[in-house]
């Protein structure tokens, strides 16, 4: 048989966390963000239950015709825009649009040779300081682009930093407001965390009223994760884990106080203990700085990691299971985050990051290509 590690997916989740963005903003239209292959998930995999969505936001040209060959015929946006002058071919057969943030996209679509006039979504750097005009440079750059006949409607975007966090976007958003004062076009300002917690923020411009006008880009909270975690968990949000990565156990060792675990000796008996061995290691994409006393699923009971993650296996605590009297062995259900297949049980994927010093953005995309995806 193969080894047990198994990656699954689960659409409900994601019909689910698609539809609390619409209660959230429900007067704006909805980017399903698909980058990074779905966050990990698979674009393929995760197409159906985000079809529902007004659009699809990503990076890659080769992520966005695997969408056109799903017979996705609605707006796709790149959301870093074209990477070189010949992108904008593919762009005009495919029907992508596309975000425009330096003078050398302008540049290559004056030069572009289309019949096919492009959608395109001017960036701000409103304060994130990484891709979009400066304040002062905005206006230029919306004066070029309109005067190409290259270009047909232009939208305006910025990126929030702090939208998570007690910063906040005011900044941002005044910063946003000036640049963009009488100019006529879409606006698409939300992220997830300003979606969740910002969306119904007055904002002044041509034809919006809030914040969420007129698109919203919903990215982590589609895949069942808060993006102010600790501060406010998915359960809060009403997010619904999207994802499971699970494995079993394939052998068990009796410890004695001073015994110790793994590579590197971290982690030390101080008395006696049950421990399992676990189909799962950094070669399967879990961090190998998790440390002891991270939280895993064993038969559905919360316990614990101990000793060092390594290469393709870890060691969990069964203590908890003999307390409560729950058999555990080879071949018993281990969860890594998700969902427990037979019981129920919820281990969010926000826990497991936190304790590993991550976020889950990167437990999520680093699924390593080794770990098989259960069938949709």
């Amino acid at each position: 048989m193969p080894r047990p590690i198994l990656a699954t997916v689960h659409p409900e989740g994601l019909r689910h966390n698609l539809a609390q963005a619409r209660v959230r903003a429900p007067d704006a239209r909805v980017w399903a963000v698909v980058k990074a292959n779905a966050y990990g998930h698979g674009i393929e995999r995760a197409f159906e239950a985000l079809r529902g969505a007004d659009g699809f936001a990503l990076l890659d040209l080769a992520e966005a015709e695997r969408l056109r060959a799903l017979d996705w015929r609605g707006p796709i946006l790149l959301l870093e825009g074209v990477f070189e002058p010949r992108d904008l071919e593919l762009c005009s057969r495919l029907g992508l649009w596309h975000a425009v943030h330096c003078d050398e996209q302008i540049d290559w679509l004056a030069a572009h040779k289309t019949q096919q006039s492009h959608r395109v979504f001017l960036k701000l750097n409103s304060g994130m300081n990484r891709l979009g005009f400066t304040p002062g440079a905005f206006r230029a750059a919306w004066a070029r682009l309109s005067a190409l006949p290259q270009v047909d409607e232009i939208a305006f975007m910025t990126h929030f930093s702090d939208a998570d966090g007690p910063r906040g976007i005011d900044h941002q958003v005044a910063a946003f407001e000036a640049a963009t004062a009488d100019l006529a076009g879409e606006r698409t300002l939300c992220n997830t965390a300003a979606m969740l917690r910002h969306a119904s923020r007055p904002l002044r411009g041509v034809g919006v009223s809030t914040l969420a006008a007129d698109w919203v880009r919903e990215g982590i909270a589609l895949y069942g994760s808060a993006p102010d975690y600790p501060e406010n968990s998915a359960a809060h949000w009403d997010l619904q884990p999207t994802m499971t990565l699970s494995t079993r156990v394939i052998g068990t060792q009796r410890l004695q106080a001073g015994d110790t675990v793994g590579y590197g000796s971290t982690f030390t008996a101080d008395g006696p203990l049950h421990i399992g061995v676990v189909a799962c290691g950094y070669a399967d994409g879990y961090p190998r700085h998790a440390g002891t006393g991270t939280p895993v699923l064993v038969n559905g009971v919360r316990t614990r990691l101990v000793g060092r993650v390594s290469m393709d296996m870890i060691t969990v605590d069964l203590s908890p299971l003999d307390a409560a009297g729950v058999p555990a062995g080879i071949g018993s259900e281990v969860v890594m985050w998700g969902v427990s297949p037979s019981t129920g049980a919820v281990l969010p994927v926000d826990e497991v990051a936190r304790a590993a010093g991550t976020i889950s953005y990167e437990l999520l995309c680093a699924v390593a290509p080794r770990v098989p995806f259960a069938p949709v």
